[in-house]
C-alpha cells in the first residue's frame, strides 16, 4: 500500500466498517468512563478481568444502580461491536494479503482471520456470562467470564501481530545466488 494514498487506497467496504467499529468504540469508550471507579479502575475491563465472584460483586457495588444500568447498556452495544470488529479486521487481513500470494502467506492469513473469529465468538460467550453474573455473581461465572476476555484479547494480540508480520513479509521470493 501506497503511504501516500493513505485510506483512500482501502476499498470502500473495508472504509465502512473500520468507520463503523471505530464509532461503535468511542461509544464504548464514553459509556466505560463513568464505571471507572476505585474497585473496577478500568471500567467494564475491570468486571470482564474480575475473576471471583467477590471482585465482581465489589465493582457492581462500587457501581451502584445508576452504573450498573451503563455497564449493561455497555455489554448489550458490545454485541453490535463484536460483529463490526470481527469483519473489520477479516476484511483488513484481506486487504493486507492481497498482494501476498505465497503459500506461507496465505496460511498466515488463514490463521489471523480464524484468531479474529475466535476472538468475537469468546468476546460473546464473556457478554453472555457478564449479563448472567450481575445478581449474584458468582465463582463459575466470574471466572468463565474472565477466561474468555483472556481468550478474547490473546486472539486480538496474535491476530494483529499476525497482520504486522503479514505487511513485513517479503513481496518477492528472494533471489538465489
Amino acid at each position: 500500500m501506497d503511504p501516500a494514498h493513505g485510506l483512500a487506497a482501502f476499498p470502500k467496504d473495508l472504509k465502512v466498517s473500520l468507520a463503523v467499529a471505530a464509532v461503535l468504540l468511542f461509544a464504548l469508550l464514553l459509556i466505560n468512563q463513568p464505571l471507572q471507579s476505585a474497585s473496577a479502575p478500568q471500567g467494564i475491563v475491570s468486571y470482564q478481568l474480575a475473576g471471583t465472584a467477590d471482585q465482581a460483586h465489589a465493582i457492581i457495588r462500587s457501581w451502584r444502580s445508576e452504573g450498573v444500568v451503563w455497564a449493561k447498556v455497555s455489554l448489550w452495544l458490545d454485541f453490535l461491536f463484536i460483529p463490526a470488529y470481527t469483519i473489520a479486521l477479516i476484511l483488513l487481513t484481506h486487504h493486507f494479503t492481497r498482494d501476498r500470494p505465497g503459500i506461507r502467506e496465505r496460511m498466515v492469513a488463514r490463521w489471523v482471520r480464524a484468531l479474529f473469529v475466535t476472538a468475537g465468538l469468546s468476546d460473546v460467550a464473556e457478554n453472555i456470562l457478564l449479563l448472567n453474573n450481575f445478581s449474584p455473581p458468582t465463582d463459575a461465572m466470574s471466572l468463565s467470564a474472565t477466561l474468555c476476555a483472556l481468550v478474547k484479547f490473546t486472539a486480538l494480540t496474535l491476530g494483529m501481530a499476525g497482520l504486522v508480520i503479514l505487511r513485513a513479509s517479503r513481496r518477492h521470493p528472494l533471489a538465489h545466488h
